[in-house]
């Protein structure tokens, strides 16, 4: 069949599509890749990937082009489940013999909220979909297909779940289907250099954490690997494809879940002489982070989510503040910088912790940090203890019109309009230090590209906090 795999048209600047954890509207304009989609695109010889939210295409230009297939594929996420629900009915519309379905963490879990009566989705892929979706193209009979969820006369059936993928070498490079299909130019990480290319060298992730979605509702709590040999001959192909790439980042759940793997990965991309970047956790070893840093290694995109010792257990994290900084000496030492990932109203947050996590950033001092609101999604521990706990404030994950963050949690003496309020209190207490400024103004000096990026996310960081304040103030 010919296929389209769609990631749909969302809020502005929204960049929680099919390659993003963060499902919001983000302070500084970011679009990550629409990895998960260009799995089943390299399968499926008569297909295309169309990512319209860096394209800016409304629904309408989408509808438009979805005239010209039989299969029509959308990523969803929970925030924007709604507005691509009404998306499927437009392209229903333009073409009511599309066969259409769903993917995403959203409806892994809860697939029958796309296949209520009224909905033009006809299925869902639950969980990996890369075969699944493969299997629909080819025209197998549905019944036959694990992982599938469809209707059948007015009836939701639930096919058994397709066991998770273990031969992940024998998966397409999604780097060919980037060079296809997509503009690398249009993608845009603020801590990456420009433009920079994304792949996925293993999935799931064997960590505990209770606020993350992916491992939880949809790749696993068991980290599948690629060979080593696979990931250096992928990079080595984006590297042939993309020669204006300035960076590889290994978007992982966690990277260097495996040291000993992550130094093989490092020592065989060192011939290859490139810049790249990837996730990791502050339990990585310092011969790991020698290893990666020879290897070319610039950066590490960290979850630290707290500087409180109590908040790390509750949420299983499996760290310490003294991990922390043990850690990000180690990084500085060794010359690898630093993104830090915090969050604010995870379960045990007073107005105690959160001083505390601000102070402990500025402790750590990374090179750049981000703060969101820790929100809780449907089939993660958080949301079953906020819902539990009566701490879950009913309503949207995100505003309606700006696809900002909102604030859903209220604790005892924690009430939501507290939580939201730290996320820029948060972030003016960390760029706001002499330290920091005096930091970015010696890059700037040094480094014309630099001086250009950071002007620019400055202007939105600045704009992102103004409208964000303002949309907060005039909500009833």
């Amino acid at each position: 069949m010919r296929t389209l795999l769609l990631n749909p048209p969302s809020f502005k600047s929204f960049d929680g599509g099919a390659g993003s954890r963060y499902q919001a509207t983000r302070e500084v304009t970011s679009f990550w890749y629409p990895t998960w989609l260009c799995y089943p695109a390299g399968l499926i010889p008569a297909s295309r990937v169309l990512d319209a939210p860096p394209l800016n295409l409304g629904v309408e230009e989408v509808a438009a082009q979805a005239r010209d297939y039989e299969l029509a594929v959308l990523f969803t996420t929970t925030p924007s489940l709604a507005y691509d629900l009404k998306t499927a009915q437009h392209l229903k519309a333009a073409n009511p013999n599309l066969v259409l379905g769903l993917v995403g963490p959203h409806v892994s879990i809860r697939p029958e909220d796309a296949l209520q009566e009224g909905s033009a989705v006809d299925f869902v892929a639950r969980r990996e979909f890369d075969y699944t979706i493969q299997e629909v193209a080819e025209g197998r009979p549905w019944e036959t297909i694990l992982g599938l969820t469809y209707l059948d006369n007015g009836t939701i059936r639930h096919n058994p779940d397709r066991p998770w993928i273990e031969d992940l070498d024998a998966l397409p490079w999604v780097s060919d289907i980037y060079h296809r299909d997509l503009q690398i130019e249009r993608y845009h990480i603020p801590y990456l250099k420009d433009p920079y290319v994304s792949i996925y060298t293993g999935r799931g992730c064997p960590s505990r954490c209770a606020y993350c979605l992916w491992p939880q509702t949809f790749t696993g709590r068991r980290y599948r690997r690629r060979s080593v040999a696979d990931v250096a001959a992928e990079v080595r192909r984006a590297l042939e494809l993309f020669p204006q790439a300035a960076e590889i980042f290994f978007d992982d759940d966690t990277f260097t879940v495996d040291g000993e793997r992550a130094r093989l990965i490092a020592q065989a991309l060192q011939p290859l002489k490139c810049t790249w970047s990837a996730t990791a956790r502050v339990t990585t070893s310092y011969e790991t982070l020698k290893a990666l840093k020879q290897g070319g290694l610039r950066l590490l995109v960290v979850g630290y989510e707290s500087g409180n010792s109590q908040i790390l257990h509750n949420i299983h994290k499996g760290a310490t503040p003294d991990l922390a900084r043990t850690f990000t000496r180690w990084c500085k030492e060794l010359g690898i910088q630093v993104h830090g990932a915090f969050m604010v109203g995870l379960p045990g947050e007073t107005p105690a912790t959160l001083e505390e996590s601000m102070r402990f950033a500025c402790e750590l001092d990374p090179d750049t940090i981000q703060v969101s609101l820790a929100t809780p999604y449907p089939g993660t521990e958080f949301y079953d203890f906020c819902t539990s706990g009566g701490y879950f404030r009913p309503g949207a994950l995100v505003d309606g019109d700006t696809g900002y963050q909102k604030c859903v949690i209220d604790y005892p003496g924690l009430p939501a309009e507290e939580i939201f309020a730290a996320v820029p209190m948060f972030y003016r207490r960390f760029y706001f230090r002499p330290r920091y400024m005096w930091r970015a103004a010696q890059t700037m000096l040094v480094d014309r590209e630099e001086r250009r990026r950071l002007l620019k996310e400055a202007r939105e960081f600045f704009t992102f906090l103004f409208r964000r304040q303002q949309d907060q103030a005039c909500k009833p």
